[in-house]
């Protein structure tokens, strides 16, 4: 029985825990041989057991998302390998500090928008050729509801997500004419680390666990994912449209 994602290329960052590392399976489990990408190298191989488990293939990639660099020779590899890159899926964040805006050091602001932002318009923009010349480039990038809320406290998280979905939108709609489609996920509070660091109170147990909500992700991953420039919310279980300010 053939799966919906044999033959295929499926790019993740932050793919050694929580939402990365469940898609990163699930895309292995659905026929993609999986470029997993992220810092934590003992996750990643744990990831590698369970992939190899389920009857899938991945390449380990130990890549530390600030590396600018570094990015642009993962692409340079794809390309001398494979050619194109079929899935891309720029889920790799940091939450970051959670204070009041002149509490906020520099030096973490600007790690968090290395990671949150540069990171993925430097996975755009090196990764853009090995899309397109895929059948049907898929690209995902995980966002926030925190965007929009302007919830006190989150300002470097929310910024960076708000510029996230503003980087969305416009490749979008610069590749509106190709066959390359790009959308956000909202994945909305999740059982994850990250999760439990910014919000300990919270009973994870009335969270989602990641492999829920990687389940959604996998169907704007796939060949026959029509809508572009869109955010699919987890909790709204369909995609919404951005909207501009009133």
């Amino acid at each position: 029985m053939s799966k919906p994602l044999s033959d295929r290329i499926a790019l993740v960052t932050g793919a050694s825990r929580g939402i990365g590392a469940a898609l990163a399976l699930q895309l292995a489990e659905a026929g993609a041989h999986v470029i997993a990408a992220a810092r934590t190298v003992g996750g990643l191989e744990e990831l590698d057991d369970k992939i190899k488990a389920a009857g899938g293939t991945a390449t380990l990639v130990p890549l530390d998302m600030k590396d600018m660099d570094g990015i642009a020779r993962l692409a340079l590899a794809l390309h001398e390998r494979y050619g194109r890159l079929d899935v891309m899926v720029g889920n790799a964040g940091v939450l970051g500090p959670l204070s009041p805006l002149g509490h906020v050091e520099p030096k973490d602001w600007d790690n968090l928008l290395a990671v949150n932002i540069t990171a993925n318009w430097q996975l755009i923009r090196t990764m853009d050729p090995l899309l397109k010349a895929a059948p049907a480039g898929r690209a995902v990038f995980i966002s926030s509801a925190l965007a929009t809320l302007g919830r006190a406290y989150t300002g470097p998280y929310a910024a960076s997500k708000a510029a996230l979905n503003a980087l969305v939108q416009v490749y979008a709609a610069e590749t509106a004419t190709t066959t390359v489609n790009v959308n956000a996920f909202n994945p909305g509070p999740t059982r994850t680390k990250m999760y439990a660091g910014g919000w300990p109170g919270v009973d994870p147990e009335t969270l989602p666990p990641p492999e829920d909500v990687a389940k959604t992700i996998v169907p704007l991953c796939l060949p026959g994912c029509t809508q572009s420039g869109q955010l699919y919310d987890f909790r709204a279980g369909k995609f919404l449209e951005f909207r501009a300010p009133a």
